[in-house]
């Protein structure tokens, strides 16, 4: 052995080799069938030929609802990142850091403003890459400035549901969130503005237990998994074989918990239908134009004009002032 076999050889093996990015292929869940990650991501995260629906990040699912993939991120408010000082086997402030390396947000709620087929909406989805979409305090000030928001603008709400439950290293600062929104969901109500939520894989948790179960509409993806507790930890509670789709969507639909289930690619239609239905607005028929993004910028910003804030933009802003229309 000499240096040229101990280090010349392994570096010209290593400048050979052909490097295999980690995410070219996906293996889907329930046929193990393999494809590419390219072919998932056009097709809205759905695998094609199973149809089972992956989990979808945040801005995936903003890009999928807005029109022309135009929204404003609105700026929400700040809280303390770590108020306990938790830590278990790792610090949380190294948690929370590792989490928005991996999926650039801030936490894990992330809340636009914009238009679905014309209409003006607000939309918060929680994203379950970050820390499981727990929601914590960051979480809940989003929700909750969401919802302040479709006040403000007299527009509809809509929430995107992924989450394990509440953010165990905030305590009771995170249990807080529940009867917190739950009050801000109440302020839609006074306000007559439609609230629907979209459940997606999985809603469990404090996040069932308040928020997303108390829309006007409750949509659920196919295959999502929604429930309070586990089915492992029901089985034994009470001590009894649970039937088969348990806490599935389908089963849901069918004993009355969600009123529809809805395929993805329907998803965005099937939102805009149900806000103008409760809202009262006419329909959208084909000579509609839907406006591009520098119509919808011009009758959204007031008479100082202010930067158009799209989907790459990296700096949330708030959106522009807009009178409210008068209500019938």
């Amino acid at each position: 052995m000499n240096w040229l076999t101990n280090v010349v050889r392994p570096k010209i093996r290593n400048m050979l080799r052909r490097e295999t990015p980690e995410n070219l292929w996906i293996k889907c869940p329930d046929t193990g069938q393999l494809v590419f990650y390219k072919d998932v991501e056009q097709n809205q995260f759905v695998i094609p030929g199973s149809n089972y629906h992956m989990r979808m990040g945040a801005l995936a699912r903003l890009k999928s609802i807005f029109d022309n993939e135009t929204w404003y991120d609105v700026a929400l408010p700040e809280v303390v990142a770590d108020p306990l000082k938790f830590r278990d086997e790792r610090k949380y402030a190294d948690r929370i850091k590792d989490a928005r390396t991996k999926t650039g947000a801030h936490d894990a709620v992330r809340v636009g403003f914009g238009k679905l087929e014309t209409s003006p909406v607000v939309v918060a989805v929680q994203d379950f890459d970050f820390m499981g979409g727990s929601l914590g305090m960051a979480a809940g000030e989003a929700i909750i400035r969401g919802m302040e928001l479709a006040v403000e603008k007299h527009a509809p709400f809509i929430m995107f549901a992924a989450s394990g439950g509440a953010r165990m290293q905030e305590g009771i600062l995170s249990l807080m969130q529940m009867p917190r929104t739950t009050v801000a969901v109440q302020m839609l109500r006074e306000a007559k503005l439609p609230y629907i939520v979209v459940l997606t894989n999985p809603t469990t948790g404090g996040v069932t237990a308040s928020y997303a179960m108390l829309g006007d509409i409750h949509i659920a993806e196919p295959g999502a998994l929604i429930g309070f507790a586990g089915a492992r930890v029901i089985e034994q509670t009470i001590r009894e074989k649970l039937p088969d789709g348990f806490q599935r969507a389908e089963y849901l639909k069918d004993h009355g918990m969600v009123d529809m289930v809805v395929h993805r690619h329907d998803l965005r239609p099937t939102l805009a239908r149900l806000c103008r239905l409760l809202t009262k607005s006419p329909a959208l028929t084909v000579t509609t134009a839907v406006e591009t993004p520098a119509e919808a910028v011009a009758q959204a910003e007031p008479e100082a004009e202010a930067p158009e804030q799209k989907t790459a933009a990296p700096a949330p802003t708030e959106p522009p002032a807009q009178p409210a229309p008068p209500q019938a």
